[in-house]
């Protein structure tokens, strides 16, 4: 059997190596990869590094409140047999033509591996990940309408995305991989930056770095800026000829990096009591300005 490639970072995505671990062991094993994490930290955007780095194609299946784990598999479109039987002249006894295949389906009939990304999955409702189980595990399913089993020709390399805004049931929860993405510090931010402004003034990164961490540590933050957001935030500063002792004085625009009223009131109080500029000349003093 010819082995795949292993995952790494990719041009614009930089992974730990933990991270880089869990990926690989994933793929080895051909089970689940079960990614949790603040919203911000790159949970969706895995699933296309990976796809990138494995020359791999990708299938994104967004999971809603509403979504049942059914859809996933096959959709029989019972009113559009029965408009036809009504109105049209096509021969509406082939069910065949009826069932549409969904993400997981497209993914199994696919002549070729690829990456299949099951995002934000603790949307749904607290039976889907379980009603998922069975097809996951034996990578097959059952279409009783037409009489036809959906076996994978390839077993895809799944992605599954949480907030942890629900926990997962156990039995679920064995058949992953796990993985956790802290939140980066500082050193790994600066490396997220760079990938993206490699041409970013010094000075200009490290005052934007320190602003932002500030943010974060702000008590009482009811969303805190993420990865994401501070990207947004960096090229809004390129952008508008921002220097970097402005943003000691100030953080210019500020809405780029919050989204919450709330947010924003709690922490334009915190910059006029002095919040930033305690912060900013304590990293000057280390830094030796």
């Amino acid at each position: 059997m010819e082995r795949m490639p292993a995952f790494d970072s990719t041009a614009d995505y930089l992974v730990s190596n933990e991270l880089r671990n869990a990926v690989n062991i994933s793929v080895a094993l051909g089970r689940p990869l079960l990614i949790k994490g603040e919203p911000g930290t790159g949970k969706t955007m895995l699933a296309k590094a990976i796809a990138d780095s494995l020359g791999l194609s990708l299938i994104i299946w967004n999971i809603k409140s509403t979504t049942k784990a059914q859809e996933g598999l096959y959709v029989y479109d019972t009113v559009q047999r029965l408009y036809d039987s009504q109105f049209g002249d096509q021969d509406v006894s082939e069910i065949k033509q009826y069932i549409k295949l969904g993400k997981l389906g497209e993914a199994f009939v696919s002549d070729e591996q690829l990456v299949l990304l099951i995002d934000e999955i603790d949307k749904a409702d607290l039976e889907f990940p379980n009603d998922l189980l069975w097809e996951l595990d034996i990578m097959n399913f059952y279409i009783p309408e037409t009489k036809e089993t959906i076996q994978a020709r390839q077993r895809p390399a799944v992605v599954i995305t949480s907030n942890a805004e629900k926990e997962l049931p156990d039995a679920f929860l064995r058949r992953c991989i796990f993985h956790y993405i802290d939140f980066p510090d500082e050193e790994m931010m600066a490396r997220i930056v760079r990938v993206h402004f490699p041409d970013l003034e010094k000075a200009l990164l490290e005052e934007a770095l320190a602003a932002f961490y500030w943010l974060r540590s702000v008590n009482g933050l009811q969303k805190k800026p993420s990865t994401s957001e501070l990207l947004d935030w960096t090229q809004a500063l390129v952008v508008g000829g921002i220097s970097y002792q402005r943003i000691c004085a100030e953080i210019p625009f500020l809405g780029v990096l919050l989204k919450k009223n709330q947010d924003f009131e709690l922490v334009l109080r915190r910059l006029q009591s002095g919040g930033l500029q305690q912060k900013a000349t304590s990293i000057h003093t280390r830094r030796g300005y």
